[in-house]
């Protein structure tokens, strides 16, 4: 989780405690544009093919934000469009690109109280399938009155094993300061990344930078000058709803995050910078650039921005219960398991406590992973981590952001919840398991064993890293021994914060294959050089 000056890694509370997450504000009839849409409507992003979404108040409603969708599996998916004023949406499902015997979903009124975003969620679809999708949108009083149709397309889950499953994953958008440059053709990893044809996008966390401001331009060490296209909200760190929303809408302001999101869809996790660097519950600021200090006010926004721009089928559940950490099934071959590390974690200390039950997951969420892991019947369960589990990740001179504190022995601190977490896995004998990150903003593969490690009581098992996909460089973090890891595989920095234009962006692809059953894991690097790649066999409680 770099930081320009820090480091780089979200929700209040440790403990049972109420979610951030609201439920959705109902819309109003009208309302206004908010914030700075004109100013971001006039951008010109160069000669790169990028075109900033224009808004225009009169005529019919219209959809330039591009689409999305998230969490699909192999029945059910969430449709996700931003209009340019009050609209119902309206989403027409087929099985082919002429939409003949098109499918009718009613979509809710955007609004004014959800930024003008919404999410329709799609029920009764045919398993492993291709589903084309168009979104129309509506004026709420006079239904005839509609916007030009907006069109995505996206792979329901599997429902044989033969037919496997394909994916990438990656995280840290717009960090460090290296936003969308024109000159080198923007987010251009994101284009990379759709031509593979993905069957889904693991966004590991940190997909914006809400603390993270854009400049106009950076001097790079060599004297290239980095070009960033710009927006009133990112000229200083997210404090209001607004500005929040801001940082969501800076990262479609790229046409390959479009292109790329109406063609794949995502399964998105949170981390640390959708609401500042380092963050935790109960957290007061000492920062001079924040006038809330309060952090578990930032993060109620934040979480309320995270809920109106990202589909994510648990954000907004009956009673105030959303929340981030959710099981994804996809299929036979597959579960993905979407952890939590921000929300409920206890605050950033040095982190050698001999007894903590909160942990960084906190005690809730321990157990339902726990009861998720042991019920599921997939090949392979990924655990999908906003944070990796034996490399330092410092805050300040004497605490620690991550699990690991440096200190090689048994567990102490929050390497007390993944012991108790690992030695569940052995010993209900739950296999396929590993673990995927982003984070620190290089690539790596670490393998962990007990005969190299202080606690003892645990299979092997691979954690696999990859990123940034659209940030600064970082070097590599030290290990800590307390479970045995085993670095199989590095590339990173040799200095900090390199830029786009210097390092290369990294993301990585997992291959299930529908006969064997065999893992593949592969760590790429921008540009379609492949650098590292892994076999995992199925039906092993360790690798």
């Amino acid at each position: 989780m770099p930081h320009p000056v820090t480091g780089p890694s979200s929700h209040p509370v440790s403990g049972p405690s109420p979610s951030p997450f609201p439920v959705p504000v109902g819309p109003a009839r009208r309302g206004v544009l908010r914030g700075s849409l004109a100013a971001s409507a006039a951008l010109a992003l160069g000669g790169a093919g990028l075109a900033a979404p224009a808004f225009a108040l009169s005529g019919r409603p219209r959809a330039a934000w591009g689409v999305q969708t998230g969490d699909v599996t192999a029945s059910s998916g969430l449709v996700w469009v931003r209009s340019d004023r009050p609209a119902r949406m309206v989403v027409e499902t087929s099985a082919t690109e002429s939409f003949r015997r098109a499918r009718r979903h009613r979509g809710p009124l955007l609004g004014a109280g959800t930024d003008f975003t919404g999410t329709t969620a799609l029920r009764g679809l045919p398993a492993g399938e291709q589903i084309h999708y168009r979104i129309t949108l509506a004026d709420p009083d006079d239904p005839r009155r509609t916007g030009e149709p907006v069109t995505g397309t996206f792979r329901t889950a599997p429902d044989r094993r033969r037919d496997g499953v394909r994916f990438l994953w990656s995280g840290d958008i717009a960090g460090q300061g290296w936003g969308i440059n024109p000159d080198i053709g923007g987010f251009r990893a994101y284009d990379e990344m759709r031509r593979l044809d993905p069957d889904f996008f693991l966004c590991s966390g940190d997909a914006i930078y809400a603390d993270g401001v854009i400049e106009p331009s950076v001097t790079l060490p060599d004297g290239r000058i980095w070009r960033n296209v710009t927006t009133p909200e990112k000229s200083k760190v997210a404090e209001t709803l607004d500005e929040y929303r801001g940082n969501f809408r800076y990262n479609l302001l790229d046409h390959n995050v479009r292109a790329f999101n109406a063609r794949v869809p995502s399964i998105v996790q949170w981390d640390d910078h959708e609401v500042r660097n380092n963050w935790y519950p109960g957290q007061i600021l000492d920062d001079p650039r924040y006038t809330e200090k309060d952090v578990d006010v930032l993060a109620a926004r934040a979480a309320r921005a995270f809920g109106e721009y990202t589909p994510v089928s648990t954000l907004h559940l009956p009673g105030g219960r959303g929340r981030v950490h959710r099981v994804v099934r996809y299929g036979p071959l597959l579960d993905v398991f979407v952890l939590d590390m921000r929300s409920y974690r206890n605050p950033n200390s040095p982190n050698r406590q001999a007894d903590d039950t909160t942990g960084i997951l906190g005690a809730e969420q321990l157990a339902w992973l726990k009861r998720e892991l042991a019920a599921s019947t997939a090949v392979w369960k990924v655990l999908a981590a906003d944070m990796p589990i034996g490399l330092v990740v410092p805050d300040g001179a004497a605490d620690f952001e991550a699990i690991a504190q440096g200190d090689p022995g048994a567990p102490l601190g929050r390497e007390l919840q993944i012991a108790e977490l690992l030695r569940f896995v052995k010993h209900r004998r739950i296999t396929g398991t590993l673990w995927l990150t982003a984070d620190v903003h290089y690539t790596s593969a670490q393998h962990y064993a007990p005969e190299r490690a202080a606690f003892k009581d645990f299979a092997p098992f691979w954690e696999f890293v990859s990123g940034p996909l659209a940030a600064g460089g970082f070097p590599a973090n030290a290990l800590d021994g307390t479970f045995g890891p085993e670095r199989v595989f590095v590339r990173a920095p040799e200095r900090a914060n390199l830029s786009p234009m210097e390092s290369p962006q990294y993301f990585g692809e997992v291959d299930i294959d529908g006969h064997s059953g065999d893992l593949t894991v592969r760590l790429r690097a921008e540009g379609g050089k492949v650098l590292f790649s892994k076999v995992l066999r199925p039906g092993r409680v360790g690798q």
